[in-house]
């Protein structure tokens, strides 16, 4: 898939549905933060909501074509996650949304989003969810990204986060068909999120 034809999947309904259940989400999630990395941005769509409300919101993303169709108001960084190239303590929070299962080295990624952060910053990781009726159905398709996951262990990563992070995790935003629901079933739950705060 081309970053043309996925910006434009992006607008359809179905998807814009779904990017309001998350900004909503993490709107709430990242009160009391100002500065926030997001790490693998891609067009940075959801960044471009939450730079709306008050958020000073930086996209990292490793596909510079990604970042040319991310809104003006995004200060926006091509690199990898795992070499992020911000000073320590440099942010409230850091946010993955949908993006860590399809880095490399997460766990050098987590690494070093902790050191980005100040003392008690956030970290929210929202995961595909592998049991979900949504991605069983979406990775029937041999075009679609999900098929790109390199991490499907998500109790694994969560251990991984809780190295740097305490941590609580749920299942959230379910979906079926073109329908989405609220629902932590994790038969029905799109994602699986982890949400920390940085250890002293």
């Amino acid at each position: 898939m081309t970053m043309d034809t996925y910006v434009e999947t992006c607008r359809e309904p179905f998807w814009q549905n779904i990017f309001k259940c998350e900004l909503d989400f993490l709107v709430s999630a990242l009160q009391g933060s100002r500065d926030v990395l997001s790490v693998g941005c891609g067009p940075a769509i959801i960044e471009g909501g939450l730079n709306t409300h008050g958020f000073h919101i930086t996209g990292l993303d490793i596909s510079q074509e990604a970042l040319k169709s991310s809104p003006d108001s995004v200060r926006t960084v091509a690199g990898r996650a795992e070499d992020m190239p911000f000073a320590e303590a440099s942010f409230d929070a850091v946010i993955y949304v949908a993006s860590l299962q399809f880095i490399e080295d997460y766990r050098k990624a987590l690494q070093k989003s902790a050191a980005t952060l100040r003392p008690s910053g956030k970290i929210i990781i929202m995961l595909l969810n592998l049991r979900s009726a949504f991605y069983k159905e979406r990775s029937k398709n041999p075009d679609s990204y999900m098929n790109l996951i390199q991490h499907k262990d998500s109790e694994q990563i969560e251990r991984a986060v809780a190295e740097c992070f305490t941590v609580h995790s749920e299942y959230m935003l379910g979906v079926s068909g073109i329908e989405i629901f609220t629902s932590n079933d994790p038969d029905e739950a799109a994602l699986y999120t982890i949400i920390g705060e940085k250890k002293g």
